[in-house]
């Protein structure tokens, strides 16, 4: 600045000591200017970047893309609500304890007789040949009858098995032929109307209570707790298939990784805490028998990726959290970046603060997804071949445009930490190139990550670890039939009619990539 002492010095000096004088003070001037200038940029760039933090924020309260609720009416919502989710779980747990215990030591119920204007099926079983263990003929003496209920989906309907009884005067013995062995055993439920409840709640996010009411307005009541306790011993049941699921997902080449929160209720205190349902799947690339696998955890700890993969070997997509980066560490599993995350970030910084080097930067990124497309349907060898040549020369001239553009930007630009992540992701965002099997981004976990988000807002919370870890099981069936094209009530359907007899041996054999569409479904 400019001081009246400097203008009286001036004053004073003549001939060469004052343009000596003057040069030396507009230096110093100039260099005071360029640093409040300097100072200034940083303090504009500075409120840009908290402007767009403003703007994200605003868009994550009051986006169009979601509903916000007043903070009241929402605690209202939730109390209403977690009585009675709170019970559910609760049956839940109860019935997997059961179902775990011997058949002796679990209490009979007392059951409600079916309601006698449903549909009867009928299945007449007889013992052939009608005789008893010495060879003399046995006399039909009546029958027993027992009742299920089932249902096609908006269809209730009761199987009535109809048991031939024989007696045999010589033997003084009285026999009745023997029932296809059931999931659960003498239980009221048959395998349609078991796999419609479990894909009411972990397909269709419907928790049981609404069930309850949907189910009475098709003529049938059956109490939440019933259906509780139904999920719960099917849950254990299907247990051993989705650890063979895990296994065959395990020996794929490429996966893909993510994590999501969820809610968990605290025994006893009535409140949650966050907790996470862990996702691994397979890439569409590497392997035509997909398979997706849920894992749950009370936390979002590296050591839960390390537990499931700890005997991995291959390349694992996914962002950069950094609980993943003891398995690279480990040299087994090698890091694949996600091209999605690198986009979203210069999408962000064109969006929200109108940056024309985030818009390039989409171009640039819009170019390597064009050539994805065109490679997609081509065979390993042809699209590892179209990458080298086109993906492999667009991506090394992008990176030295970035470089060349991050020089220009101070380290508090939105844009430039757009620019710094996908630069430090660089080595893992070009794995593909090399390697067709590996996809550009980790869209296809995420999108298996959608279940979640849309069960989280309609069951609010998992009532408890076993609770978490019982889902895990049955959305992991469901969703890999679903990747693999079946009808996900259809699949389960035929696992639990197939499983009480199957053998585990040919248990592979019921995977959903390998399940085969029965003639009669």
């Amino acid at each position: 600045m400019l001081e009246p002492s400097n203008l009286q010095q001036l004053d004073a000096l003549s001939g060469e000591s004052a343009k000596q004088y003057a040069r030396q003070l507009i230096e110093r001037l100039s260099a005071q200017l360029k640093t409040e200038q300097a100072k200034l940029k940083f303090e504009q760039t500075k409120n840009q970047a908290l402007n767009v933090e403003i703007a994200r924020l605003k868009q994550w309260r009051f986006g169009s893309l979601s509903e916000s609720m007043d903070s009241a009416q929402a605690q209202l919502f939730d109390v209403k609500m977690q009585a009675a989710l709170i019970e559910e779980f609760k049956a839940e747990d109860r019935a997997a304890d059961q179902a775990r215990q011997p058949a002796k030591a679990r209490r009979q119920a007392k059951r409600q007789a079916l309601p006698s204007q449903l549909e009867r099926i009928e299945h007449h079983y007889e013992i052939e040949p009608a005789v008893c263990a010495l060879g003399h003929a046995l006399q039909r003496i009546g029958e027993e009858i027992s009742e299920q209920l089932d249902c096609v989906p908006a269809k209730f309907f009761v199987h009535r098995h109809i048991r031939g009884k024989y007696t045999c005067v010589c033997c003084q013995t009285v026999m009745a032929a023997a029932m296809p062995a059931q999931i659960i055993d003498k239980g009221i439920a048959a395998a349609g109307l078991l796999a419609q409840v479990i894909i009411a709640k972990h397909d269709d996010h419907l928790p049981l209570f609404r069930q309850e009411e949907i189910y009475r307005r098709s003529g049938a009541f059956i109490p939440r707790s019933s259906m509780a306790g139904w999920i719960g011993q099917c849950g254990v049941q299907l247990e051993p298939l989705a650890k063979a699921l895990c296994q065959h997902l395990l020996t794929q080449g490429v996966l893909h990784g993510d994590e999501t929160p969820v809610k968990l209720l605290q025994p006893g205190l009535g409140k949650t805490h966050q907790a996470y349902m862990w996702a691994w799947r397979t890439s569409d690339l590497c392997t035509t028998e997909r398979a997706v696998v849920y894992d749950f955890a009370k936390s979002r700890a590296g050591e839960h990726a390390r537990r499931m993969l700890q005997d991995y070997v291959g390349t694992l997509v996914t962002d950069d959290y950094s609980g993943y980066k003891a398995l690279f560490k480990a040299g087994r599993v090698l890091e694949a970046g996600c091209w999605a995350h690198a986009r979203r970030k210069f999408f962000e910084a064109h969006k929200l603060n109108h940056s024309e080097i985030a818009k390039q930067a989409l171009d640039w990124i819009g170019k390597l997804y064009d050539i994805e497309r065109d490679a997609k349907e081509l065979d390993d060898p042809q699209r590892l071949a179209i990458r080298q040549a086109r993906s492999l020369p667009l991506l090394e001239k992008f990176k030295t445009w970035l470089m060349s553009q991050r020089m220009q930007l101070v380290n508090a630009d939105v844009t430039a930490k757009a620019i710094d992540y996908t630069l430090k992701r660089w080595g893992a965002l070009i794995v593909h190139v090399n390697d067709a099997r590996v996809p550009v981004d980790n869209n296809a976990v995420e999108n298996a990550m959608r279940p979640i988000a849309l069960g989280r807002k309609n069951w609010l919370f998992i009532g408890s670890q076993q609770a978490g870890e019982r889902a895990a099981t049955l959305m992991s069936l469901i969703e890999s039939a679903k990747l693999n094209g079946h009808d996900a009530w259809a699949y389960l359907k035929d696992v639990l009619t197939k499983l009480p007899t199957w053998p585990n041996s040919r248990l592979a054999e019921l995977l959903p990539h390998r399940w085969v569409t029965p003639a009669s479904t």
